[in-house]
């Protein structure tokens, strides 16, 4: 029987986080140490490395997900390990696993195999509780809304246009709509509510967005919670509440500092995800590494049409931030899929399956290179079952649009599987110029495979600052989706208007849709063209600076599955974790 992942971790002998810590220099006291594997790294410290120059940064991405699964974080893992090992100095940079997915979907997202960042089952499980201060910094906001409306309501909220909603970290379907204030005059003014993810709530963008604790004082208090009756916006600093909620999350916003299986250090911070949120791990944890360290991987969520987007488009567009690589991850299974083999028969050798289904992949390399002209190569998360025929195909699909595709087996193999991978990296890396700030976006090029890495040399964004919020929808779905058109009701394009006369047209656009598909219909594999994307929702999130756009059926509060991952999870007579994926 093969060995799980948890077995792998909990058999690793790891180092103690202060001589993780020394490696890079920083100093024992400088560590807020939460056991003996994992400790938070003091603001203080992350200020003395300012005027530090950045190093190299890689960019994980890969094809739209499937049900076999792509792993894009075990690749993160693996290449950060094979730098190492090539003799780079190198970290990798993570978001935190949200307990959702730990217990629902996935059962554990911490890479896998011998892939892995440790202690496993701490950063799966609570970890330094960084989330819990962003869901209670969440909900004390919400909480004081309803106080505030309860003891005369003197700002003149309009119980009707309260925005904000209450955040858990469980996927818990019954909470997506409801009331609160029942009971009679002493529990307030009864009024609809919701309940979000904490992954999808504004706190989490701006704790992942802000560049310092001032910063985030200063985004938490623009928060818009409702509105008058006159449609006056009343804000969080109106409330008196960010504050509060600043010193609630001062200790979360210090990045932490891990390891992996093979001693590399990895900052593991901050958690949205990408189909309803912006994606990233924390700007802080990112740009710190990139100061300490000559190479940096880091990841986005899902495919590069939702992670990678919001990387290039909110990211890096408001810090600065620059890939000097993408690096995409792709595998056999998931071709086939996208190719139209079904869950069970992907073990099958099925060639021309996969072949059809590296259209996928063409379009999200196009994106990368053609749109926001960063320099790209594929990353062939190996299996076992892989035949040679399939990875071969692979391997000729890629090169036949000018990318070079590296098989990477880091699962079975770890740092020493991917090294191949992490040469190809250099190499790239070499071909781009000093990090530094972005370029003005250029105008919209033909759909090309051509690649020249001398030509991709200044990032590019997929919309303008000057379009209009609903342009910058149109430009994202028909040069990222292939989508024909984008649609909304008419009270819909009314909010998006109202948004943008009210000064929030210079914003970025956030959308949140399927996963699992270029389109809104989690049904369309490979890479549909000609479909409708539906506005369903927009919502301001003010302190993030950024517009929502939900689109389709995608929800802000998951369900569970119908055999979540909680049942297989538990604890032994010894107290061990066991049953995380």
């Amino acid at each position: 029987m093969a060995t799980s992942n948890i077995e792998i971790a909990q058999q690793a002998d790891l180092w103690p986080i202060t001589r993780i810590a020394g490696g890079l220099g920083i100093p024992e006291e400088e560590l807020v140490p939460y056991g003996r594997h994992k400790a938070k790294v003091s603001l203080r410290h992350l200020r003395t490395l300012r005027d530090r120059p950045r190093g190299r940064l890689v960019l994980m991405t890969a094809v739209s997900p499937t049900p076999a699964g792509e792993g894009k974080t075990t690749t993160t893992v693996g290449l950060g390990d094979a730098l190492a090992r090539i003799g780079e100095r190198a970290m990798i940079c993570l978001r935190e696993p949200a307990l959702g997915p730990v217990f629902g979907m996935k059962g554990g997202a911490a890479g896998g195999g011998y892939a892995q960042v440790v202690p496993m089952e701490d950063i799966n499980l609570h970890f330094t509780g960084d989330f819990a201060a962003i869901a209670v910094a969440t909900n004390l906001l919400a909480a004081l809304i309803d106080n505030h409306v309860h003891h005369g309501n003197e700002l003149g909220i309009d119980v009707r246009r309260v925005t904000w909603r209450r955040v858990l970290d469980v996927n818990d379907r019954a909470l997506r709509d409801a009331v609160v204030g029942l009971g009679g005059p002493a529990n307030g003014y009864p009024r609809e509510d919701g309940f979000d993810i904490v992954v999808a709530s504004e706190v989490m963008a701006i704790f992942c967005l802000a560049t310092d604790l001032a910063d985030l004082k200063e985004r938490l208090g623009e928060i818009v919670v409702a509105y008058t009756r006159d449609r006056r916006p009343v804000r969080a600093r109106d409330l008196q509440a960010h504050g509060a909620m600043a010193a609630i999350l001062r200790d979360a916003l210090a990045p932490n500092l891990v390891q992996t299986l093979e001693h590399t250090p990895a900052f593991v911070h901050g958690g949205p995800f990408a189909n309803i949120a912006h994606g990233c791990n924390s700007f802080l944890a990112t740009d710190s590494a990139l100061r300490m360290a000559d190479y940096v991987v880091t990841e986005a969520g899902f495919g590069a049409d939702l992670g990678a987007e919001k990387f290039v488009d909110i990211l890096c567009r408001t810090t600065g931030l620059r890939p000097d690589v993408a690096v995409v991850v792709a595998t056999v299974r998931a071709m086939k899929y996208h190719g139209g083999v079904e869950v069970a028969d992907l073990a099958r050798e099925d060639v021309a399956a996969l072949q059809r289904g590296t259209a996928n992949l063409v379009r999200h390399l196009t994106t990368i290179r053609e749109t926001w002209g960063i320099p790209a190569l594929v990353a062939i998360n190996h299996r076992a079952e892989d035949s040679d025929a399939e990875t071969t195909a692979l391997v000729a699909a890629s090169e036949a649009v000018g990318v070079t595709a590296v098989v990477a087996k880091h699962f079975a193999e770890g740092g020493a599987g991917a090294e191949a991978l992490a040469r190809e990296v250099v190499r790239l890396c070499a071909h781009s110029p000093v990090p530094g700030p972005p370029s003005p976006p250029r105008p919209e090029r033909a759909e090309t495979p051509a690649q020249d890495p001398e030509e991709a040399q200044s990032l590019r964004f997929t919309y303008s600052d000057g379009a209009t919020l609903w342009q910058k929808m149109n430009a994202i779905a028909t040069r990222i989706y292939g989508a024909s058109e984008v649609t909304a009701s008419t009270a819909v394009r009314a909010q998006i208007k109202r948004l943008q006369d009210e000064g929030y047209g210079g914003y970025p656009v956030c959308v949140a849709k399927t996963q699992y598909s270029f389109s809104t219909d989690p049904r369309l594999r490979g890479a549909p063209r000609g479909h409708v994307v539906d506005v369903r929702e927009v919502r301001l999130a003010a302190g993030a600076r950024f517009v929502v756009m939900i689109c389709g059926d995608i929800m802000t509060m998951p369900g569970l599955p119908a055999v979540p991952a909680a049942n297989t999870i538990d604890v032994d007579e010894d107290g061990r974790i066991v049953g995380l994926f």
